[in-house]
């Protein structure tokens, strides 16, 4: 029996070369950028200008859970402890945490959202809503499904 043909683009192409723009490192960065044009946009248009795309890597954890230890928090966004230290110092500035001394460890010190930041999840969950929509417009689910597991495969890629 014979195999009908992948759709084209869904074929890995012979190209697929290191130095191309069709190599796999070029492709998920440039998606990831145009992923975070799309989001800077929307906070932009809903008030949050101030909010840049990366400082998802310490709002998401601080929306599961508030007032996270650094330590945890940095565990749980996966940054290095200089970028998350860079990263926490601008977010401060911006009124967007809180950095406070651990009540029961005054060597640690625990990050919480401002209010404003809080009421920033509900706007941020709309947007995420609309770009998960724009995603569905051009993948099918199962698609998107694989796409999810790949990319939750290749966070986790080691040599």
């Amino acid at each position: 029996m014979r195999r009908r043909p992948a759709r084209p683009e869904l074929r890995l192409r012979k190209t697929t070369l290191r130095g191309t723009r069709e190599n796999l490192g070029f492709l998920l960065a440039k998606a990831s950028q145009r992923w975070n044009e799309l989001l800077h946009g929307a906070f932009r248009r809903a008030g949050y200008g101030d909010v840049r795309p990366a400082h998802g890597s310490i709002l998401v954890p601080l929306f599961e859970e508030d007032g996270l230890r650094m330590g945890e928090l940095a565990k749980r966004s996966r940054l290095s402890k200089q970028t998350m230290t860079a990263l926490i110092r601008v977010m401060e500035q911006r009124r967007l945490i809180l950095r406070r001394r651990d009540s029961t460890d005054a060597r640690a010190s625990r990050i919480y959202l401002m209010p404003r930041t809080r009421r920033f999840k509900a706007v941020v969950e709309g947007i995420l809503r609309e770009m998960d929509e724009l995603v569905k417009a051009r993948l099918t689910s199962g698609h998107k499904a694989q796409l999810t597991a790949a990319l939750k495969m290749l966070m986790n890629l080691t040599r």
